[in-house]
């Protein structure tokens, strides 16, 4: 493993993630982490928004199962409504 360093964590709890990690990776101010804590680990994952091909893909599935177990479109405009506390 290449990219391999120690940090500590602060009295507030923060992290910094080593430079040589940073770089590697292309992780930049701003980034966010989903945080996995189990028994002794803790993993960080880079969170980021899909590509507008991905995002267009996630699309086409989500209406092809809509579909598939018969939503409509006021389906979902209750359904939106509903959570929103307007019905």
């Amino acid at each position: 493993m290449k990219n391999l360093a120690t940090t500590k964590m602060s009295s507030k709890g923060q992290v910094v993630i080593p430079e040589v990690v940073r770089k590697a990776l292309g992780l930049e101010n701003g980034c966010q982490f989903l945080v996995l804590g189990e028994k002794d680990a803790v993993i960080l994952k880079t969170i980021s928004a899909p590509s507008k091909q991905e995002f267009s893909k996630l699309i086409t599935r989500a209406r092809k199962e809509a579909k598939k177990a018969g939503l409509e479109p006021k389906d979902v405009s209750d359904a939106i409504a509903k959570v929103r506390g307007r019905k």
